[in-house]
């Protein structure tokens, strides 16, 4: 069971991804909390599996609350899903420096929230489409390519295949589809990747890849 905690401001909407989720056999939303400052709390205190967060909460808004929860400097991070109605690119980038696990849009769809929670659990990210367009193009940009460290060894050319699907947003069955391979052997080929990038997630890959140039 994929235990959830959802941390939205407005109640309505908590109540219609409690609804959603919860109808699924295999998720299970353990709290619902209307601010930031709860939201850490309770994050804190159950552990759960996935925390769904809004960007915009009173206390601590939603980046904030996902450093605390899944940012680099945290010991034993948790998965981290943003959704939220404010597409804006800040946002976006924010967030997954921040540690998400994947950004949604509100209006994205109840099928979108359940796919980016069971990814987020699998390790896989899940980001809204249209959201990834623009993500990937400013990652493209020329300034940015310079962020890219160096991978601390060269990455084989079945490695470079999974980065650059990774990068286009394709989960790992999606990738083993497409490469004729198999799914532990993309995770394996991720894995490598993340050692000699300094990943710590999928989402980390592709930023490190649209910097670097590996995609263009």
């Amino acid at each position: 069971m994929i235990r959830v905690l959802i941390a939205d401001d407005q109640e309505m909407v908590r109540m219609g991804f409690r609804m959603i989720l919860d109808a699924q056999d295999d998720i299970e939303v353990v709290a619902d909390v209307p601010d930031g400052v709860s939201a850490v709390a309770k994050a804190r205190e159950l552990r759960p599996d996935v925390c769904l967060l809004d960007i915009r909460m009173p206390g601590l808004d939603g980046l904030e609350v996902t450093r605390q929860l899944a940012g680099p400097d945290v010991a034993d991070p948790l998965k981290v899903v943003v959704v939220t109605t404010f597409d804006l690119d800040e946002y976006v980038h924010t967030a997954l420096r921040n540690g998400a696990s994947g950004f949604l849009l509100k209006d994205a769809g109840p099928a979108l929230l359940i796919e980016a929670v069971r990814a987020a659990d699998r390790g896989d990210a899940l980001v809204s489409p249209q959201i990834t367009v623009r993500l990937l193009k400013h990652f493209d940009g020329a300034s940015t390519k310079r962020e890219a460290s160096a991978p601390s060894e060269p990455l084989t050319a079945r490695e470079l295949d999974v980065v650059k699907a990774a990068a286009r947003g394709l989960t790992n069955t999606e990738i083993g589809a497409e490469l004729f391979l198999s799914l532990s052997t993309v995770k394996t080929h991720l894995a490598s990747v993340q050692g000699k990038v300094g990943a710590r997630n999928r989402v980390e890959i592709a930023a490190w890849a649209w910097r670097s140039g590996v995609v263009d």
